[in-house]
């Protein structure tokens, strides 16, 4: 492994179909005002409102809510959960849903301190919080993110059309714990399962596809990716598959959590093209990433040929006796395209809603990443964004 990296992840996690009792453990650690953030109204059909409510009670808490928290949670959304969170003086959020709903609670926990526009200091000119950061906690119900044990935050300004990431510094804006029980996830329509399922997957692709030494992340990246496939399949064809679903979740968690991307450059380039594919039609996040994958992949293949290679060896099986480095790189992305039809992704960001005429404007706000193998000019990205249509 080349360069020099430290390692800290503070938050504690609680794994299982019981795991949601140690609230009960958390709770205590913290102020009484808690802050509850969740999504649509979902958790309210399966009951775990409820039971995320009388937990709360019982342990002498005064709750406020931040409810109706979008997939794609957008700027207003954030002003209106950071005022809430003010006047409840709030000691702890807890988010209770998917990735988005956990990446809007650390928006929020970065905001409520703060007196400048979180929009301006956070996301346009990428600053680290300078004010008291409030502490988050999650009960997870979506797998696909990683948002329980990282800290990163997503925003989109339905204005400018960007949806733009911060990956915050401060380890102090990861959770400080997170529940993670896979019986919440047996409830999600597939379409959402199998997009979570391509988010978890391409966060490994987008460490491993940089560097050229020989770095252990890369052979733990090589085994998750071989277990998300695995998974998928079952859970594709049984989405109650206890087993599946549960792996799925941990795998989920140790894409992105930082660990794989140790002594890594890292790309990023499809989910700065996916995010800004989002930013225009409001999609789904990992349908927008499987929709400019392979057109990316395919492009950057000829500045990366070894890693490639190495891909569709170990990830996909492929045999290379006899067939040159070009032909293996290939079959490996073939055999990666051909899984991504069988989970039923989405393919084509045309099929999303991208028309001719937005291209230009989605390559404007389109950010450019230098860790990979390419940094693409913004030809390129035109190129890369006709090549996905």
């Amino acid at each position: 492994m080349l360069g020099n990296f430290t390692y800290c992840n503070p938050t504690k996690l609680y794994f299982g179909d019981d795991s949601l009792k140690y609230l009960n453990d958390e709770l205590p650690k913290y102020g009484k005002n808690v802050v509850l953030v969740y999504g649509g109204g979902s958790i309210k059909k399966n009951g775990l409102y409820d039971d995320v409510v009388s937990i709360l009670k019982n342990c002498g808490k005064t709750v406020s809510e931040i409810s109706g928290v979008m997939p794609n949670p957008t700027l207003a959304k954030l002003y209106e959960g950071v005022e809430i969170a003010r006047k409840a003086n709030a000691d702890l959020i807890l988010a209770v849903g998917g990735g988005s709903v956990c990446d809007y609670s650390k928006a929020v926990a970065v905001s409520v301190h703060c007196d400048e526009d979180p929009w301006e200091k956070y996301y346009v000119r990428f600053e680290e919080p300078t004010c008291r950061i409030v502490p988050v906690g999650c009960v997870l119900t979506m797998s696909g993110t990683g948002s329980e044990m990282n800290a990163g935050s997503v925003i989109t300004n339905s204005e400018t059309k960007q949806k733009i990431g911060h990956v915050f510094a401060s380890e102090e804006v990861m959770p400080r714990f997170s529940v993670l029980n896979p019986k919440y996830t047996l409830t999600l329509p597939k379409y959402q399962m199998v997009a979570g399922i391509y988010d978890i997957f391409n966060h490994i692709c987008e460490q491993y596809f940089s560097g050229d030494d020989d770095n252990t992340s890369d052979y733990i990246s090589e085994g998750l990716m071989r277990s998300v496939v695995h998974s998928s399949r079952i859970a594709n064809g049984n989405p109650q598959d206890y087993e599946a679903r549960s792996n799925i979740m941990w795998t989920a968690t140790w894409a992105l959590n930082t660990l794989v991307a140790k002594g890594k450059t890292t790309d990023w380039m499809v989910h700065m093209l996916g995010q800004a594919v989002g930013g225009y039609t409001n999609a789904t996040h990992g349908m927008t990433l499987a929709a400019v994958s392979l057109a990316y992949y395919r492009h950057i293949m000829p500045y990366g040929p070894a890693k490639f290679v190495r891909f569709a060896k170990n990830v996909w099986n492929v045999n290379g006796k006899g067939k040159t480095d070009e032909q293996i790189a290939n079959e490996g992305l073939a055999a990666m395209e051909s899984w991504m039809k069988e989970l039923g992704l989405v393919m084509n960001i045309s099929d999303l809603g991208v028309t001719g005429d937005m291209i230009e404007g989605i390559a404007d706000v389109t950010l450019v990443m230098d860790g990979g193998y390419k940094v693409l000019s913004r030809d390129e990205i035109v190129e890369v964004l006709k090549e996905s249509m």
